[in-house]
């Protein structure tokens, strides 16, 4: 898939969202490159969740906001060593993880950020 479909795609699913699930939220970007898990062998991240940060934080403010961030490189990939990859199935997973993310930031909940932590247990650890 193309970086031009695959952005294209994105778009399609978040259109599909309920606007409730999108309030606060600066957008959705698709980037181009791969994001490698700094302490994984092997474990790309396919997408995350940007939020405000401190707004107190050396008098930053807002900044670019709340976003979610999709990185079409680590989609190729994942991809390029699994046949049976489903593009679509994988990028509706990936951006409604990422808006979960959102919506409990926005309730002041953190559990979806404790089931990636249990869930990273398991990833292989560089050496």
């Amino acid at each position: 898939m193309t970086f031009e479909r695959f952005r294209s795609l994105i778009a399609e699913l978040v259109d599909e969202i309920p606007e409730e699930f999108m309030r606060g939220l600066g957008g959705v970007r698709v980037l181009p490159e791969a994001r490698l898990e700094p302490e994984f062998e092997d474990v790309y991240r396919m997408g995350e969740y940007l939020g405000p940060g401190s707004s107190d934080f050396l008098g930053a403010g807002e900044g670019l906001g709340r976003q979610v961030v999709i990185y079409y490189g680590s989609f190729v990939a994942i991809a390029e060593d699994d046949p049976d990859f489903d593009w679509e199935d994988e990028a509706w997973e990936t951006v409604t993880h990422e808006l979960r993310h959102h919506v409990e930031s926005l309730a002041g909940e953190d559990r979806l950020v404790q089931e990636d932590v249990d869930d990273a247990r398991d990833f292989p650890r560089k050496r």
